[in-house]
């Protein structure tokens, strides 16, 4: 069964050599990631990012038992675990299986994930407009034609990160 536990990014090690000893056997953590470029002091440097923030997404067939909770609720760098994932199991598997779809070779999550619709605003994550709020004029299977200002440009959909505001 898999959790949705919230964390202390700074204590994940520690939580997971915890959730070892206390489960008996390995679990499977699943938390997907993004690469953002972001410009600092005139050069481009890629971060990290986690998708879900400081949440990761737990597997363990003892979590079907709901007694286990109470011993794992005290593990350093678990804040707590969200209700409800026991009635959303498919939604949970539905979601890693849409993010490991979207994967690339490096485990980061592509543009492809995102759904988006025309004529909204949209901030670059990545490239040379990284950071600038563009409008989508246009779109195809291949490329975006998008409005930065007074700029109208095309890109490709896959080379670029881009989120809406």
């Amino acid at each position: 069964m898999w959790v949705i536990i919230k964390f202390d990014k700074k204590k994940l090690t520690s939580l997971k050599n915890e959730f070892f000893k206390k489960l008996g056997s390995k679990p499977i953590f699943y938390s997907p990631k993004i690469k953002i470029q972001n410009y600092s002091k005139l050069k481009l440097n890629n971060k990290e990012v986690l998708l879900l923030g400081d949440y990761i997404l737990c597997f363990h067939i003892r979590f079907s038992n709901k007694n286990i909770f109470n011993t794992l609720r005290y593990c350093k760098g678990v804040k707590y675990f969200l209700n409800g994932f026991s009635k959303a199991q498919l939604e949970i598997i539905e979601f890693i299986d849409r993010c490991k779809l979207n994967e690339d070779s490096q485990g980061f999550i592509q543009q492809s994930f995102f759904d988006f619709k025309n004529n909204k605003k949209f901030k670059f994550l990545s490239g040379p407009f990284t950071n600038n709020i563009f409008k989508i004029i246009e779109e195809n299977k291949f490329y975006i034609k998008a409005s930065i200002g007074k700029l109208n440009t095309k890109f490709s959909k896959e080379d670029y990160l881009f989120s809406p505001i």
